[in-house]
């Protein structure tokens, strides 16, 4: 199959002997160019099929009313209600979203903020790929020297200078601890995220904390992943495979829940003789009447709130820096 030529702005000035400029300015600013010469070069671009890049022209005319959101996994379900209420919250303020999903990569998260700055975007609501306190990006010069609005979503880097919204995990994990007093359980399995995570250091601390006031015993074995169901699937099944049982297992996001529970399954362990909970809801786990109880956060507002401090800073750029803390509910039954 032979490939089709884009026709370019170049292919339209060689085909009419004229400058790039003068294309360019006939096609996207037409008033300002001679009438015969504006319909030699549209007849040209015709002739030669070209096809304008409509979302370029979006870019450019939506200048200054762009803002970039970067998130560490789309596949992750945690940030669909982030991004629909950052999108909605947006669209009330007639801004438009360009999402990058940074896939867990610190290389392309420099990509998506190198990018980002490139369209000239308002603000940008960023969560890193990491939010361990050694984690020092080398964009965050950049965005400092820029003076760019940025709000940390979730996962935060370890600085004083930037907004930023969370959730209150060291609550998450009293909370569930709490629950495993009272269900008079003494030996945990905490599927983690990464050990070096502050998030996950949280969630342990408040864990470990809720047995403390209790003045009850908790044996507890970690194993770290990163915060994504394979790794959990994985450390689950060899867990099991060594012969031993846990009487919970806490999976520290929905994920990682996941593939505890998948790895169970397989394992043909039955929920009744190991206890699943989690932080945050598993997404339409209540169509399959599965009921696993969970910390949850409101994930809706986390977005809605990083937007509307973002919005702030753009409208005042002396506003200052500030934390908002999602709190977390216990739901024992679990489900959506």
């Amino acid at each position: 199959m032979v490939s089709r030529h884009k026709v370019t702005i170049t292919d339209i000035a060689e085909h009419v002997g004229m400058t790039n400029m003068t294309v360019s300015r006939a096609l996207n600013n037409p008033d300002k160019v001679k009438v015969a010469t504006r319909e030699k070069i549209l007849a040209a671009a015709k002739e030669l099929g070209y096809v304008p890049n409509a979302f370029a022209s979006h870019l450019r005319s939506r200048k200054n009313r762009l803002i970039g959101l970067v998130t560490a996994s789309v596949d992750n379900p945690f940030y669909s209600e982030v991004i629909k209420a950052v999108s909605r919250a947006a669209e009330e303020r007639d801004y438009t979203i360009i999402l990058i999903d940074t896939d867990g990569s610190p290389q392309r998260e420099e990509v998506a903020i190198e990018t980002l700055l490139s369209y000239q975007v308002a603000g940008i609501i960023l969560s890193p790929v990491s939010d361990a306190a050694a984690y020092h990006p080398a964009y965050l010069d950049r965005l400092r020297a820029t003076r760019l609005p940025v709000v940390m979503l979730d996962r935060t880097l370890n600085v004083s200078d930037f907004s930023r919204v969370v959730l209150d995990n060291h609550l998450a994990g009293s909370l569930l601890g709490e629950l495993l007093v009272k269900k008079d359980i003494r030996r945990v399995l905490a599927l983690t995220g990464p050990r070096d995570s502050r998030i996950t250091q949280d969630r342990l601390i408040g864990l470990k904390t809720a047995f403390d006031v209790a003045g009850v015993s908790l044996v507890v074995e970690q194993r770290p992943g990163d915060y994504t169901l394979q790794p959990a699937y994985r450390d689950m099944a060899d867990y099991l495979r060594q012969g031993k049982l846990p009487e919970a297992v806490f999976g520290f996001n929905q994920l990682i829940t996941l593939g505890a529970m998948r790895a169970l399954h397989d394992a043909r362990v039955s929920r009744d003789d190991v206890m699943v909970l989690g932080v945050d809801r598993l997404p339409y786990a209540d169509i399959f009447e599965v009921s696993v109880p969970c910390a949850a956060h409101d994930t809706y507002r986390l977005g809605h709130e990083a937007f509307h401090i973002l919005f702030e800073q753009i409208e005042d750029p002396m506003a200052a820096s500030r934390e908002v803390v999602i709190s977390a509910t216990l739901i024992s039954s679990g489900g959506n």
